[in-house]
């Protein structure tokens, strides 16, 4: 069914086998007949931000000059969507209070959930980002109580994930939790640092969880940051033996002072794996120009005028996305990877983080991408022909499938080594 390359042999955890047993509507075997299957979807989760993409599903004709958030214009969203859909399956959406409510009682409720319908209609898992998080909290919270403040936090957390429950089910409960009680910046106060200073750092995770879990039982909550220090691993360990209920740890990995390479990959994976728990790889970059200093500590800090793609970047791009993708794939407790910008154009830092040129263009990294997630790792629409059973063998990576013939449709899940059976409706 697929051709297999050497480099598998560390990817055969993602892949699956099964006798496909094929029937009529009768049931009976669809017996010595030819019959078409290929892939509909990833069960690995390959994601990417949805920024750009908000204004094109409000039918938006003009930008915001006061969004938070930034993105390509609207006039691109068409563009973007196609290049979008047609190799990711998860969309990240912003969620940033001070963003989604600029002024108190006036959430942007309708027009985000408008956005993670139009991509759940195309059959896009929708995540929220993030629920808490200090960095951009509303200006309108700086002289309000601390007590009023959590209550607050705590009514914005059960609104969202309540409003968006079915659509947005999977969040990132609270955002950076390491730096904030003690996050420090000249420029932008904020009433979250000082609620968790006076709270802890576990009482306020346990807020965000507990609220989240509340408004909707059957959400997947993340423990984002992008701290991956023993700093991190210490608070992980604190929030777990403290009951809180956590679904996934999120790592970012925000690689512009160059890619990690897979040593370094590995060993992160490696600490953070042995909580049990799956990792998400919630915001990973790749530059394709010049790189941010070494010295920079803060990636905030590094503000330059103009930070255009090249050529030898993008080369290198595309060489290093296939490594970190592969690298990520290849261990057992990565389930999902979000890599944030599609194009240049509105990227965060307006650096040249894109999969696509602020023209509209692809990057070879776009194609290096699409090829390994299409080609590499689907299987295309594959004819074969059915034994005196109505079985074929199936092996593909691990996701959702679909088998047709005479006009018939049926999916199926490939998730395990096995036996599958489906019945075709009557035509």
């Amino acid at each position: 069914m697929t051709v297999t390359s050497a480099a598998d042999a560390s990817l055969r955890h993602r892949y699956a086998e099964a006798f496909l047993t094929v029937r009529r509507g009768d049931g009976a075997p669809l017996a010595d007949t030819e019959v078409t299957v290929a892939q509909t979807r990833h069960a690995f989760s390959f994601g990417n931000i949805g920024f750009d993409l908000v204004a094109h599903a409000n039918g938006e004709t003009e930008a915001d000059p006061d969004s938070p958030f930034g993105g390509a214009p609207p006039a691109s969203g068409e563009h973007l969507a196609a290049l979008w859909l047609d190799l990711f399956n998860t969309a990240t959406l912003p969620f940033y209070w001070a963003g989604f409510e600029p002024r108190r009682g006036t959430p942007d409720t309708t027009r985000l959930l408008r956005a993670a319908r139009w991509f759940a209609e195309r059959g896009v898992t929708v995540k929220g980002h993030p629920l808490a998080w200090h960095t951009l909290a509303p200006d309108w919270l700086l002289d309000v109580p601390t007590d009023e403040v959590e209550t607050l936090l705590r009514e914005r957390i059960r609104r969202e994930v309540s409003d968006f429950a079915g659509v947005v089910d999977v969040w990132d409960a609270i955002n950076e939790v390491v730096i904030m009680p003690v996050f420090s910046n000249e420029e932008r106060r904020n009433a979250i640092t000082r609620l968790c200073w006076e709270r802890g750092r576990i009482p306020t995770v346990r807020l965000a969880f507990e609220e989240a879990r509340a408004a909707n039982p059957s959400a997947t909550l993340l423990l984002n940051d992008f701290n991956l220090s023993p700093a991190f691993e210490c608070l992980v360990e604190g929030v777990l033996e403290a009951g809180i209920r956590v679904d996934a740890i999120g790592l970012q990995s925000h690689m512009h002072q160059g890619y990690w390479g897979e040593e370094r990959t590995l060993e992160t994976l490696d600490r953070f794996a042995r909580f049990g728990l799956p990792l998400h790889l919630t915001e990973s970059t790749l530059l394709s120009g010049d790189l941010m200093p070494a010295d920079v500590v803060d990636l905030n800090d590094h503000q330059v005028e103009s930070w255009p793609t090249t050529p030898e970047g993008e080369e290198r791009q595309a060489q290093e996305i296939v490594r970190h993708y592969r690298t990520l794939v290849s261990h057992p407790a990565v389930e999902a990877v979000t890599y944030w910008g599609l194009t240049d154009e509105g990227s965060w830092l307006g650096a040249p983080v894109g999969l696509v040129r602020a023209d509209g263009s692809t990057k070879p990294s776009f194609d290096a991408l699409h090829g390994l997630l299409k080609d590499e790792w689907w299987l295309a629409p594959t004819t074969l022909r059915t034994d005196a059973e109505g079985r074929v063998s199936v092996r593909g990576f691990r996701g959702e499938y679909a088998v047709s013939a005479s006009g018939a449709r049926a999916a199926f899940t490939l998730d395990r080594d096995g036996d599958v059976e489906v019945t075709l409706p009557a035509s």
